[in-house]
Parts: structure tokens; sequence; C-alpha cells
């Protein structure tokens, strides 16, 4: 990692942060959370916009900021290409001259050229000489990712660099993304309250609240097996509950849920006795017409009433009221038939099977 990042930042205020993270080159690592988590702070921090009380940043073997020294380099003297949210071109500039606003470092003659080279890079060729106000959201945000990279910067920060542009647009530099991090094999660190985006464009997520590291690491184990009942809320899960274990073997742990009992694989350090939370993903679960006689009890068997449903395109999302006192809703996410969408309408009584295999316990939280 001494070529990748290294941030280490601590205070308790006035925006609390505890973060330890790292990235390597050609990795991209999404920081996602509710607003007001301290996601762009963190950013603001690497670039040198924002002096923590506490900490140390490190990228390609030089320290730029280290609070036992100390030292804190300022912002032109990172090797930091930073993309905000409004892309803050200069409005009186043309797409090359924004471009070469960031090549201080070059000499002169040399700045066009390399200005030229990024604009065609980021498919902007033709569209050199027309000024922000006279480029679509999807042109201004590729003219910013070019004036970051003409930076030369050994990191870059994408500050929610796709949230002002429509889906269509926001596909194509996704894609535009990917090629990006091909050519310039360097940390890639972005912003974004997308868990959708985080998991299409990143190779690791970590969660953030309240300036604090939930949980990092790649985005199908943030998304199906998190770590803690927190970081599955802050990931979205839709099926989480609480319930006790209430008998244990080597593999699976039993749970006393909604009146009944329910199978999963067991995890470490959960014993008989604890409360827990669990989780199970909606893709995950089956819609059964009929209960076969020979079904095992860690078939995990719920039957309820249809509350909703919502046609998605090929799949379509029940949520089910269970058959219990405290009516929990499962959310279920199914192939569409005809068969099903009749079958499954609203009030109508469903069978669910929930596979051991696919449910995840955690530590509760408070």
């Amino acid at each position: 990692m001494d070529d990748g990042l290294r941030v280490t930042l601590r205070q308790d205020a006035p925006i609390p942060l505890d973060i330890d993270l790292d990235c390597a080159p050609g990795e991209v690592l999404a920081l996602t959370g509710p607003s007001g988590g301290g996601k762009s702070t963190i950013l603001r921090a690497i670039a040198g916009l924002y002096a923590p009380k506490h900490g140390r940043i490190f990228s390609k073997e030089t320290t730029w900021f280290d609070s036992e020294i100390p030292l804190n380099l300022p912002a032109h003297k990172r090797s930091a290409g930073l993309v905000f949210q409004n892309y803050a071109l200069f409005p009186h500039l043309d797409a090359l001259g924004n471009v070469m606003a960031a090549m201080d470092h070059l000499l002169p003659p040399g700045r066009m050229g390399r200005a030229r080279d990024l604009l065609g890079l980021m498919h902007l060729k033709g569209l050199e000489r027309r000024r922000p106000a006279q480029l679509s959201g999807g042109q201004q945000q590729r003219v910013a990712l070019a004036r970051a990279m003409a930076r030369d910067p050994n990191v870059l920060l994408l500050d929610e660099p796709f949230s002002a542009v429509d889906k269509n647009t926001r596909t194509t530099l996704y894609d535009e993304l990917r090629e990006l991090r091909g050519v310039f094999r360097m940390p890639i660190l972005l912003v974004t309250h997308d868990l959708e985006e985080a998991a299409l464009l990143a190779d690791r997520i970590c969660l953030i609240d309240k300036g604090r590291m939930l949980e990092n690491g790649p985005p199908r184990a943030i998304l199906t097996h998190p770590v803690s009942e927190a970081a599955a809320r802050l990931a979205g899960l839709k099926n989480l509950f609480r319930a006790q274990i209430v008998a244990q073997d080597n593999a699976h742990s039993i749970l006393a849920w909604a009146g009944g009992r329910i199978c999963a694989p067991r995890r470490d350090g959960l014993n008989i006795g604890d409360d827990v939370a669990w989780s199970i993903p909606s893709t995950h679960i089956v819609l059964r017409e009929s209960v076969p006689g020979d079904m095992t009890d860690r078939e995990n068997v719920v039957c309820g009433v249809v509350d909703a449903q919502t046609p998605l395109g090929e799949t379509m999302r029940l949520t089910v009221i269970v058959d219990a006192p405290q009516q929990p809703r499962l959310s279920a996410t199914l192939p569409i038939h005809d068969q099903q969408l009749s079958v499954c309408r609203q009030g109508a009584r469903v069978t669910l099977l929930l596979p051991a295999a696919a449910i995840h316990l955690m530590r509760p939280s408070d």
C-alpha cells in the first residue's frame, strides 16, 4: 500500500470522525451512508480543504497530513484530483480553458495538447470551445473529470459526481469511469448515497454513519452479509428482524420468531438465549402454492396475506403480512408469471419458503 492511499482521521467535534481506510492503485472505494454522516468531510480532508484535529493522510510515499509532526500540505501541493457534485467549472472559460486551468505544473507549450487529449479521452472531441452553459450536464461532468485528471493526480476523489444527471447519462458515465480507471491506475474514492451505484462501480464499500466506519468490504458481502444490524439498516436490507436463539447444533441455530421457529446457519459467538438480528434477501424467498408433506423443520415455511404487489419489469415485489400477532412484513422479489400475478393479488393468502442457507444472523444494535 506504499503506492496507494492511507487515511486515519480522529476528532470528537465539530464533526465527529473515527476513520481508518486505505485504497490501492486501480481500486474504487465507495463511501456511502446517510446525509450528514461525514462522507464529504473525509474527501475534503484528503484534498486539503479541511484539517481534522488528529490523523494522518499518506499517498504514494508522501505524507500529506500528520497531526503529530505537525504537517498539513495545502491543497495545491497534494496530488489529488477532486470532482464536485456541482462540477465547479469556470463559467467564463470554455472546456479547453477549464482543463488547462489545472495545469500549472506543466510548461505553457504543453498544456493545450494535453488538454485536448484528456477531453478526447472523455469523448468530448469537437466540444473544446464550448462554455459550460453550452454543454449538457453529462458533458459538464466529463469536463470536470478531465480537469481533475489534468493535474496528473495520485488520487481521484469523486463527491456525488453523478447525482445531477439523468439515468441514461449516468449509465454512460459509469462506463466511462470504468474506462478511466483502466487508463489511470490510481486510488479512486467515490462518495455516493446510492448503494446500487456503489455496488456497480466499487471494489469495496465503506459504510459510514456519524463519522464512524460501520463496515468496509466487497459490495456483495456488505449487501447480503453485513456484520451488524446497524450496517444492515444502512445497507437498506428490507427483511431485517429481531429474534432469540432457542436451540443450536454444530451447524444451525433455531430462532423463536413470529410465534414460530426459524432455522439459520450458526454464527460463531452467538449462543442459546442470545437476542439476534436476522435478515434474508428478498430475491431468495420462494413462493409455495402448497407445502409438500416431506418438508423438514429447516425449510422455514411461513404463511401470510399479500399486502402489496408491485410489478418491476420481469420481477414482482410482494409485501406479505406474516400470520403472527406482531404482523411482521416480509418483502419477496419473484419472477413474474401470469399465474403468479393472479395468485399473489392483494389480499391473497400465500405460503413462502425462507431457505435456511440464505438467512444471515447478526448481533443486534442498540
